[in-house]
């Protein structure tokens, strides 16, 4: 063998090691708020909504007249279905929900939102399902929650189901095939389609996460 050819195929090793390399693994988890910044979330103010700061690595909501929160901007990376969002979340004060979570199901304009203490502060279920809110529909219930206490809140979306647990405890296994599936009528209509909101209250929230299944 020449030195020419010899020279040739040691340069083209390196080349067709490089081709054979498998793409990178697809993306399956996205951490939505890790306590660093808000640069990835947009705060809604539909008239009288509370601040969203950063204090101590938390996202504060402040009270507001009715809704206050906020909106993920990066949506358009996310899976729309088969996906889990978990976070933790606190009441400061106020007496109704203090974590809204929005979410998509299935698309984008297909949304609903599971709400943790509504209606007074004990409601938990997901508004809405056939038009009827949580307050309403098989999916709500009551559920005690303490001020100043961190609660771990999971939520899984399937084209078939939606499920929810607070700590340990499922709240929420909602059957959704042939069903209709929508937010409520309303304000919180302006924080589609991924958001964390409150009403009337003041709520920490951190740890957001969302993983593919």
């Amino acid at each position: 063998m020449n030195h020419q050819l010899l020279t040739a195929l040691l340069f083209s090793l390196p080349l067709a090691a490089a081709a054979q390399t498998p793409d990178a693994e697809p993306k399956t988890e996205w951490k939505l708020f890790t306590g660093k910044s808000l640069d990835d979330w947009e705060t809604v103010d539909i008239g009288g909504s509370g601040e969203v700061t950063l204090e101590g690595g938390q996202m504060i909501i402040a009270q507001g007249d009715s809704l206050s929160g906020v909106v993920y901007k990066k949506v358009a990376e996310l899976p729309l279905t088969n996906y889990e969002i978990t976070l933790q979340a606190k009441r400061l004060q106020g007496v109704d929900f203090f974590c809204g979570l929005t979410f998509p199901v299935g698309k984008l304009d297909r949304c609903a939102t599971l709400i943790l203490g509504g209606w007074g502060g004990s409601v938990t279920g997901i508004s809405s399902i056939d038009d009827l809110d949580a307050a309403n529909n098989s999916t709500g219930s009551y559920q005690r929650f303490d001020d100043d206490k961190w609660y771990s809140v999971r939520l899984r979306v399937t084209p078939e189901n939606l499920s929810a647990w607070v700590d340990e405890k499922q709240v929420v296994d909602a059957d959704i095939n042939g069903r209709k599936v929508n937010l409520r009528p309303g304000p919180i209509e302006a924080y589609a389609p991924l958001s964390i909101t409150t009403f009337t209250t003041m709520a920490a929230i951190r740890g957001v996460t969302l993983k593919k299944l």
